[in-house]
């Protein structure tokens, strides 16, 4: 496929001028791009969905294009498997043609006299269409689809549900299954992993690796581009490039040219003034006549080098939060049902101060409502979220994005979030999120989703409290802006949990770990790399069950390190891990609650009061040992907010003018606000010392009373 000389506008805005780019047969390519820049209306192009005001788009015979957009419509009245089947080009048309073929033969046959000449003919046909029909059997199989749908996360009982029954990511999914069952010559992905969870990712990738045709990917994951493209196809500020390699790759030759750029431009302009230095001097000069000409001659001739713009960077930078207490957040045997579907029998969590929980698990294991309940959007059915002191959510819904009032200004949509806040730090804020000047005043109707996405992540930041709750949160943003946000992130000195499946921003920003499955949610105190390192290790050893430690096959041993080695890693250390589970054994999920428990027996009368009894002596234990921790920690917490409110008041009273003209208070507010942060510094490496000390005797605790419930 070949695009020539290709121009795009939209009204009056440039998107492609003389655009030039050459698909050939195995390309991988990755397409990249800041918000906006123009590349779903380039794969839309290359698709044929996209009209062109100037150019070619020339396309070799035969070459069958599939394409994946971000957003679908699809129709009823269809069944999974037989969508995806019948997904390939020709193939009901052949049935439909056999049939027909087949039932002229039969009253051919019937008729008298028979015509011998069309009976041949029709047989013929319908031998052709039999071979032609095999031949979609032999490369378009029934076994290969289900394949398909099985790594894409559909089970065996959705093949024939209609597709009016999936919500929109399923459905999105059942049309990437058959875009890969066609197998096209040119496969062209729009984010084809934002509706993806982890396990699918990782089967999709295998997928792609396989893949021996030409394909375009746009994606915001960058380890998943990575993997995929050996080319990259950049929308730059001064038109549409290409690199070899990789996405890494393709930095490093864009940082190498900017630096040649830079440094040639450098030796021009100083030679540049060397002869204007000569031309000036000697201009008067008559013995000089010819040599001035001569360097004239040459400033008229030197070239101009334009240097590469460079591309605005969306830069988040989030305020230092109000300080919260230990416990965050706890989740207290919450159930949680969709009808007969049991989501969550009863679930047990601790969010503790400073925590970065990347949530992970398939589709459909209760990731978001988790997410939803702990932000107060969805109440359990029993159980309860019990919120810390001072502790203040803030929440990004996975389609936040898509509830945006389109009739409201970006300018009007974040100043709605928060009316108190000032106009200079809306625009500030949105500023940072690359909208500046008239862009403020568009109305959301005609932003593309990557700028939606950044319109709803500056609602939130106009409020964020000190504990964010956030799904899916790079969905639609570019790959600069996703880096962007993980860094931000990483740096926010709250709390924070968040679903996603990009492997980079759960490297980049998770310390902890849950994985949501079966009901239950398993913690792990550790990164992403090190739990997937843990997992490893528990499958070897629940395949071999006299293997004490570590891989027992060469292939365990290799992806042990590459696990080790993988961006973010610490190592390989195994962090700790618990099991969240019910308190009490869970109905199963197909299983409906029962109606009455069963009386109790004198013996479980006596076992129970055996229980309370082993309880309120190990929270005796633990009072003794932990209170005066607690109490400590407490007492110097409460000291370190009075001091902090002081310091605020003095700041407020040092930023008024008026209060200079004073100086004899000048000074006095100065030296107290001085004698008391050198305090602050003393309270708060105390406090510090003192919450080591006390996570330490807690952990010792645990580890004596083997993690027995002592509340």
């Amino acid at each position: 496929m070949v695009l020539e000389d290709v121009a795009l506008l939209f009204g009056s805005r440039v998107i492609f001028e003389d655009l030039g780019l050459r698909l050939d047969e195995r390309d991988r390519i990755g397409l990249i791009g800041p918000n906006g820049s123009g590349k779903t209306s380039l794969l839309r192009i290359l698709a044929g969905q996209q009209e062109i005001d100037r150019g070619q788009v020339q396309t070799a015979g035969g070459v069958r294009v599939g394409y994946l957009p971000q957003e679908i419509a699809v129709a009823g009245d269809h069944q999974l498997l037989d969508f995806v089947l019948s997904s390939v080009p020709g193939r009901v048309g052949l049935e439909a043609d056999l049939a027909e073929t087949e039932a002229k033969l039969n009253a051919a046959s019937a008729a008298e006299p028979h015509d011998e000449e069309l009976l041949m003919e029709l047989a013929t046909r319908v031998a052709e269409l039999h071979e032609r029909i095999d031949h979609f059997e032999r490369f378009f199989s029934e076994h290969e689809a289900t394949r398909i749908l099985a790594g894409l996360g559909f089970e065996t009982r959705d093949h024939s549900r209609d597709l009016s029954e999936f919500s929109g990511g399923w459905q999105m999914r059942a049309v990437l299954a058959g875009l890969l069952f066609q197998r096209p010559d040119v496969l062209l992905l729009d984010e084809p992993t934002n509706h993806l969870d982890l396990p699918s990712v990782a089967w999709f990738s295998a997928f792609l690796k396989r893949y021996s045709r030409c394909f375009v990917l746009i994606s915001h994951d960058r380890e998943f581009l990575n993997e995929q493209i050996d080319r990259v196809v950049s929308l730059e500020p001064e038109g549409v490039r290409s690199y070899k390699g990789n996405l890494d790759a393709y930095e490093s030759q864009r940082a190498e040219e900017e630096t040649i750029l830079e440094n040639k431009a450098k030796n021009l302009e100083r030679e540049r003034e060397r002869l204007q230095r000569f031309v000036d001097r000697f201009r008067a000069q008559a013995n000089k006549a010819a040599a001035v000409q001569s360097r004239v001659k040459a400033l008229e001739k030197m070239e101009d080098v334009e240097l590469y713009q460079k591309r605005k960077v969306m830069r988040i930078t989030f305020a230092p939060t109000a300080r919260t207490v230990g416990e965050v957040m706890r989740v207290e045997r919450v159930r949680k049902a969709y009808g007969e579907h049991v989501v969550f029998p009863g679930l047990d969590l601790t969010v503790r101060r400073g925590e970065k929980i990347g949530i992970i698990g398939v589709n459909g294991a209760g990731k978001t409502t988790l997410l939803k309940m702990m932000a107060g959007e969805l109440a359990p059915d029993k159980g309860a979220f019990h919120t810390g002191n001072g502790v203040t959510c803030g929440y990004y819904a996975q389609h936040h994005a898509d509830t945006l009032d389109t009739e409201s200004t970006v300018y009007q949509s974040v100043q709605h979030a928060d009316p108190d806040a000032l106009p200079g730090r809306v625009r500030s804020i949105l500023g940072a999120f690359l909208f500046s000047g008239d862009d403020v005043d568009k109305p959301v109707s005609v932003l593309s989703g990557g700028e939606r996405a950044r319109v709803a992540l500056a609602r939130l930041l106009v409020k964020p409290g000190n504990f964010l709750l956030m799904d899916e949160p790079t969905n639609h943003l570019d790959l600069q802006s996703s880096r962007s946000l993980a860094e931000s992130l990483a740096d926010f000195d709250g709390t924070l949990a968040f679903v996603s499946h990009n492997r980079d921003l759960i490297r980049t920003v998770a310390t902890k770990i849950w994985n949501v499955e079966g009901g239950t949610v398993e913690t792990y105190a550790g990164t992403l790399d090190e739990y997937m390192y843990s997992c490893q290790l528990r499958r070897e050893g629940d395949a071999d069950p006299g293997a004490t430690t570590g891989p027992t096959t060469a292939a365990a041993a290799a992806a042990a390190s590459a696990a080790r080695s993988a961006p973010g890693s610490t190592g390989g250390a195994v962090g700790q891990r618990q099991r969240a589970t019910p308190k009490s054994a869970p109905t199963p999920p197909s299983a409906s609650p029962p109606e009455a428990a069963p009386k109790p027996t004198k013996g479980t009368r006596d076992q129970e009061k055996a229980r309370k009894r082993q309880a309120a002596e190990l929270r005796r234990r633990r009072n003794q040992r932990l209170k005066p921790l607690e109490k400590r920690v407490s007492e110097l917490e409460d000291r370190i907010t009075k001091l902090e409110d002081k310091q605020r008041e003095r700041s407020a009273l040092l930023s008024d003018p008026a209060v200079y003209d004073d100086g004899a208070r000048r000074d006095t507010l100065l030296g107290e606000y001085q004698k008391d942060q050198d305090k602050l510094e003393d309270l708060n490496a105390r406090w510090e010392a003192a919450q080591e000390q006390l996570d330490e005797a807690q952990r010792e605790f645990d580890a004596e009373h083997g993690g027995d419930d002592a509340s």
